[in-house]
Order: C-alpha cells, then structure tokens, then sequence
C-alpha cells in the first residue's frame, strides 16, 4: 500500500496547509471561547478563520496553491509553485486574472503543463 502514495497527486500544497491549520486553530479556538462564555474569545475564532479563507486565496494568487484536477508528476511536490493560469479556477476569476488569449482574441484553455505567455 505504501507504493501507492508514489503515484497520485494528493493536492498538498503551501495554501492547502496554511489555510486549513488557520481555520482549524479559529474554530478551535471560536469552540473553546463559546464553552467559556468568553464572546471575545468567539470574534477572535472567527478572525482567525476570516484569515486562513484570505490566507489560503492570496497564497493560491501567488503560486502556492494548485488548480482543480491532476497535474504532472514533477509537478507533485508541495514545494513546487504552480506557474499556469487557470482558466476554471474561482478563486482566479474573483482575483480578475487576466485569462490568456489566443490569435483570435478568445480564451486560450491551458493545462497545468503548459505556462502562460
């Protein structure tokens, strides 16, 4: 079984990690606040689960994240930065990315393999 792991892209990245470890230290901390009644303790939770959403979406902005779907094996690395556009990608589109366009003036579709111009 541990052969296995080799062979597929588990989606680990640096905006992965950070944004989960945000939002699970927020709700962690919203949870114990709320049992304390300590309604400070709750907005801080919040806070912080506030922040790992915009952590996690500006480390995606800047490369650290990855698009939907599956993506080169050198590419697996959670170290490694992905430098394609991503043309179906939220989380892009709310950033207002420019998209890539080809001669004809349209959307050029690109896959994780292929960097931008």
């Amino acid at each position: 079984m541990s052969g296995m792991h080799g062979h597929h892209d588990m989606g680990h990245t640096v905006a992965g990690w950070t944004g989960s470890a945000l939002v699970f230290a927020g709700f962690g901390t919203a949870g114990v606040a709320m049992c304390a009644a300590w309604l400070p303790g709750v907005w801080l939770g919040a806070g912080l689960v506030c922040a790992g959403a915009l952590a996690s979406w500006l480390l995606h902005l800047a490369g650290w994240g990855k698009p939907s779907g599956p993506r080169p094996a050198e590419q697996w690395d959670w170290r490694v930065r992905d430098t394609s556009h991503h043309p179906d990608c939220l989380g892009c589109r709310l950033a207002a990315r420019p998209q890539p366009l080809d001669l004809h003036g349209r959307r050029r579709e690109l896959t994780a393999a292929q960097p931008a111009d």
